[in-house]
Formats: structure tokens, sequence, C-alpha cells
């Protein structure tokens, strides 16, 4: 007779808000202290874990029998919660059908694999109506996305995938495949070169500053600086690999490129 956990420890918000929207949140018994979404999980479960860091005891004392982690990043803790003996699963989704894969298995594991269907579909039809309204456009706006600003990096995999849903190009595909962002570094000179119709930041952890990204030398040459097309989708919105993509990314996204299009491809 299967037997579900009851008592699960999320270590990354990703995991926090999808057994919230399948409604099994009463399931959860601790959270990391970075979650986010959604707000009132803040409020009702116990923050037992920064993101690269976790208080091994605090966790154990909450007798999990799941834990969810996320990552070679929490790599670590996983181990050391093994060797404790907890049951614990480790996603490391990096794109948006991993991301879908996530959800599909978090239902699974909780017994609740028709909703997880039900919200993958919602999220597939999403994606499926935001590229036929792409694919209708003449032109594609090229989209630097800066992922942080000292130094500078661009777009991991499913910020360049949601992009493209929305019917921009990224301006760095060969460097979004990779996982850690030192690999995706790009330099001033890249970006002047690539010519951006649209820059989007998303310093993970900060406010974005357009002001002094407009300030940096030679950028006054770049399209999306003559026209204005500079924009912030906060890191919480689009670089946690969850629903959120779904929810406020690539909608926003989509906000961003309809913009330039319906003014002329420019200003």
């Amino acid at each position: 007779m299967k037997r579900w956990p009851q008592r699960i420890v999320c270590l990354t918000t990703e995991t926090v808000e999808v057994l919230y929207l399948l409604g099994e949140q009463d399931r959860i018994v601790g959270i990391s202290g970075f979650t986010t979404r959604p707000a009132i999980a803040r409020k009702e479960k116990p923050k037992i874990s920064a993101f690269t860091s976790a208080n091994i005891e605090k966790i154990l004392a909450l007798q999990p029998d799941l834990v969810l982690c996320f990552s070679n990043l929490q790599a670590e803790i996983a181990a050391s919660l093994i060797k404790a003996g907890c049951q614990v699963h480790v996603f490391n989704q990096r794109s948006l059908d991993e991301t879908l894969q996530m959800i599909l298995t978090v239902g699974d594991l909780v017994g609740a694999s028709e909703k997880a269907e039900d919200l993958v579909a919602r999220y597939q039809a999403q994606l499926g109506a935001a590229r036929q309204q792409a694919a209708s456009w003449l032109r594609k706006p090229k989209v630097y996305f800066e992922e942080w600003d000292e130094p500078m990096m661009c777009s991991i995999r499913w910020a360049a995938e949601l992009i493209a849903a929305a019917g921009g190009q990224d301006c760095f595909p060969e460097l979004s495949q990779f996982h850690s962002a030192r690999d995706r570094q790009v330099t001033a000179a890249q970006v002047i070169a690539a010519q951006p119709d649209i820059i989007i930041g998303s310093w993970c952890g900060k406010k974005f500053q357009p002001e002094k990204v407009k300030a940096r030398p030679g950028w006054q040459a770049i399209p999306a600086i003559q026209h204005g097309h500079l924009y912030e989708i906060k890191s919480v919105d689009i670089l946690q690999p969850g629903p959120a993509l779904f929810s406020e990314g690539l909608v926003q996204l989509q906000t961003i490129i309809q913009r330039w299009q319906q003014q002329g491809g420019h200003a």
C-alpha cells in the first residue's frame, strides 16, 4: 500500500510554490529562508536553511520523510541528510521542459499526479499561445538579458528559452547553455557588438539600475539605449526555475516585446 510523504522539507522556493499550487502545502514542515512564493509560506512555515548552507540538526528535528533539494549547489547538504538517513530528492532543472517535468515529479511524489498534469498542461498552453503570437511578427528583437552586472553575466538557459517563446532573440544563445554563471560572463564590447534592441536586467538579489547601464562607455551606440528599451524583471520572477517562469517571467517578457513591436520595432 502506498504511503505518500507527510512531512516535507523544501530547501528552495520552486518546490514550495509547486506544493502550494497543488493544494498540498500542509505537508511542508520547513522551507528555505530564500523562499519567495507564495508569500504566505514565509509566514506560516519554519525557515530552516539558506541556499548553500543549512542547519542539519534543525532539519532532522522536523523528522522529515522527504527533503527536496536543487542542483549541485546543494550537494553537500543533500549528502549530509542522506548520511543521516533522510529520503532526499535533488532536482536539477535547467530548461523549461525540465521545469515542467519537475512539477510532474513533485506531483508524483505526493500522490497528486493529476493536479500536476493539469498545471503543466496550463503552462504548456500558455507557452504555445505565446509562440503562436510571436510567429506572426516579421522581425524579432535582439534581447540582452543581464543576470549580474559586475562582472556582466548573460541569460541562463530557461531565460533564453522564455525570450524565444515571447518572440525575441537572445543575444548570446551559445552561452545560455552553461549552468555556471561564471561561464556566462560577457564583456561590454561583446554586448555593443551584439547591438541588442532590448536590454533586460535581472540582477540576482538587487535592484536593476538602468541609468548605470546607460552610462557604460560606448553603450550609447546600442539601439536599446538609444530608443529607451531598458527594463527590469525581478530575479524572483525569472531566475528561479519553477512555476513563476510561466506565471510571471513569460508574461513580463511578452509585455516588453509587444511594446517594442507596437512602437515600430524601436521607439
